[in-house]
């Protein structure tokens, strides 16, 4: 990037980061995530880097916060409130360590680190050991007097005394000294819980008023009230992580010791560690923790320990030296749209899929992201060549779910769905009541061969080796044309493919040829039977048994099936009427394909909706849930009001919070398969 190219960028980028930071920090409320923000700002900030000459006085790297508001008056800190720096990998980390050793020369120094909650800093003073003052961070160097409203929050105390706890005489001396006469400020971070956060939001819901974006937020505008009893009824938290001053510490970790001693809640996770290999290992322990913890976190506070070696190494910029936010991988990246390509799917749905430039998501390289259809194109406003905001949920294709208008260019382009298919040039069709365009040509080969890659993929004949690449190199080989074709193949046929070689054709006939024993479920769910999936296929072959009486099933029949409303029925009919489709059943059953029989062992779980979370040391997931349906239970993948049982195993995840925000039974995998057996 020239230096003319980076300065049109970061005077783009500025203006987008000060006015989202304005919404942030000081109306509480967000259009993009946090993890989008911190992006932009890290782009910013390495911008600046290799062009110092173009930082700016008024670039929101070399500031901490917004305005304090004027409906409370403004505070000034003892010391400025800092922000901190963040790292997204352990590369980054590395880096770190190594320029703190190049700085002090000494390799020898510990690490302390904590959790990172998503909630706002507070700075609280005391004097003679009482609670005098509560102020916001505000732009770090002035805040807002928020007291009478902090004074609220009960794990906060009013009044400050020498409690038990394994800390040194001088410390205990230092402590005594200052509440006889003196002033004690301990700073931490104030935070709602996940479960008062799914609270207010349920009430929120019942009243027909807008749902809160998320706890941060709502947490920083509760204590923004001009009436402390609004604040109260939000049931605030706080986390005690600072002691500003000399109260006798001289490590960090001895800080956290003196809070809860004190009376304050801290971090019960944090700890010591040795080596930045061990910081890796809090991180990676805390990130699978994070969805059964009652609060939000994104990342992990990793400080050097020692108080004099972190004072000498300063601050640069805005954040001192000594300390860093190492993030969890986000959900959530920034990239630009390059292209805009529409792809064909086995059922004939059209899919406009944006080309980025590739970016890192949760340790997931992404090229791709889903635009989903034309109308979700025009909500968006998106454009080829937009800077925009792709999440990736799950291990799904990502999505656009957002665009930065501030930062075009006016080279942008518009995109508009095709009027013909771009692969067999039929006239697509928008079924009425849908917003997907559609190809209606089932001979189209764009459509033939989106149904092959799924004919042998797990959900359906699970045929290992085969991946849409191998698959695509014997269609163009003319191998194949349709699922049939592929129980004929040889192993000399494969031999003469690109990286193919007697072991690995051996290899991959053999699993062709065991994939012809196939449960009735996959077998139905293979068929590519549009509206029906794996849950529904696994409901039709129990309650049919067979293929023969799923074939001459009629609509009432059907209907009888749970989920399986008009809608699927006649889908399902449609298809098995088509001669075309009974041919094809009838020539793979020729080629020596085997329909396992679904094992019925008894009714004991019909009627009871089963979900499961965590990992299950027992049985797999898709083990359980098999189960589940075996004995005529449901298992599902989301917890509601209708769910009978949540079975958790390690480290359960939000599922869990919701069974016991719904007041659904949880029970351990032991008591599951108690009841299954």
């Amino acid at each position: 990037m020239t230096k003319a190219e980076a300065k049109k960028r970061i005077e783009k980028l500025k203006k987008v980061i000060n006015h989202h930071r304005y919404l942030y920090h000081v109306l509480d409320r967000e259009e993009i995530s946090d993890a989008a923000l911190d992006l932009l700002k890290n782009e910013l900030k390495k911008l600046e880097e290799e062009f110092p000459e173009l930082i700016t006085k008024d670039s929101p790297t070399q500031r901490v916060g917004g305005e304090p508001l004027e409906k409370f008056e403004k505070v000034e800190h003892s010391s400025p409130m800092l922000s901190i720096d963040d790292v997204f990998s352990e590369k980054e980390v590395g880096e770190w360590e190594s320029h703190i050793k190049r700085l002090v020369l000494d390799d020898k120094f510990e690490y302390f680190c904590e959790l990172k909650i998503d909630g706002f800093a507070i700075s609280l003073i005391y004097n003679d050991g009482v609670l005098i003052r509560a102020a916001t961070r505000g732009n770090g160097k002035i805040g807002e007097d928020v007291t009478q409203n902090i004074k609220t929050i009960k794990s906060i105390p009013l009044s400050l005394s020498i409690g038990e706890g394994a800390i040194s005489v001088n410390v205990k001396r230092e402590l005594k000294k200052i509440f006889r006469n003196g002033i004690f400020e301990m700073r931490g971070e104030v935070y709602m819980d996940k479960k008062t956060f799914d609270e207010v939001n349920r009430e929120q819901k019942k009243k027909g008023e807008k749902e809160y974006a998320n706890p941060r937020n709502l947490a920083a505008g509760s204590v923004r009230q001009l009436d402390p009893k609004f604040t109260a009824s939000r049931n605030l938290k706080f986390l005690a992580y600072d002691i500003v001053g000399d109260a006798g510490q001289t490590n960090h970790s001895e800080e956290h010791e003196i809070a809860r001693m004190l009376g304050f809640k801290t971090d019960d996770l944090a700890k010591i560690c040795q080596n930045t290999g061990e910081v890796i290992d809090f991180w990676t322990d805390a990130s699978s923790k994070r969805d059964s913890l009652p609060f939000h976190i994104d990342g992990v506070v990793v400080s050097v320990n020692d108080n004099r070696l972190f004072s000498r190494l300063g601050v640069a910029g805005k954040s001192p030296r000594g300390i860093r936010a190492l993030k969890f991988a986000p959900k959530q990246t920034i990239s630009i749209i390059e292209d805009i390509k529409v792809h064909i799917g086995r059922t004939g749905a059209l899919t406009p899929i944006a080309h980025l430039t590739p970016v890192n998501i949760g340790g997931v390289k992404v090229r791709r992201a889903t635009l989903h259809n034309q109308d979700e194109i025009k909500r968006l406003g998106v454009k080829i060549g937009d800077t925009v905001i792709v999440e990736r949920a799950g291990d799904v294709i990502p999505d656009v779910v957002g665009v930065i208008e501030g930062l075009r260019t006016g080279k942008e382009k518009n995109f508009t769905m095709p009027a013909k298919c771009p692969v067999c040039a039929n006239d697509l069709a928008r079924p009425e009541g849908e917003v997907v365009l559609r190809c209606p040509n089932k001979n189209c080969a764009a459509r033939s061969r989106e149904y092959l890659h799924y004919f042998v993929s797990k959900k359906a004949f699970d045929i290992d080796g085969l991946g849409p690449k191998i698959i695509d190199q014997l269609a163009e080989n003319n191998l194949i044309s349709e699922p049939p074709d592929l129980f004929d193949i040889a192993e000399e046929d494969l031999m003469t493919l690109e990286r193919f070689e007697k072991k690995s054709a051996s290899n991959t006939v053999r699993a062709i040829e065991d994939s012809k024993s196939i449960t009735l479920a996959r077998f139905i769910n293979a068929l590519g039977i549009r509206h029906v999936g794996e849950e529904t296929a696994e409901h039709l072959a129990q309650y049919f048994g067979s293929i023969e009486n799923l074939e001459k099933a009629s609509l009432e029949d059907l209907e009888k099936i749970p989920d399986v409303g008009n809608v699927v029925a006649s889908e399902i009919r449609e298809w098995f009427s088509d001669k075309n489709n009974s041919s094809f059943v009838k020539s793979l059953l020729k080629k020596g394909v085997r329909i396992k029989k679904p094992e019925r062992i008894g009714t004991k779980l019909k009627g009871l909706t089963f979900v499961f979370t965590g990992s299950l040391k027992i049985l797999t997931r898709q083990e359980a849930e098999k189960k589940v349906r075996m004995f005529g239970g449901d298992a599902s993948g989301s917890v509601s009001a209708k769910t009978d049982y949540v079975v958790a195993g390690e480290n359960p995840g939000s599922k869990y919070d919701k069974a016991k925000l719904l007041g659904v039974k949880v029970i351990s995998e032991k008591q599951f398969i108690d009841m299954a057996n």
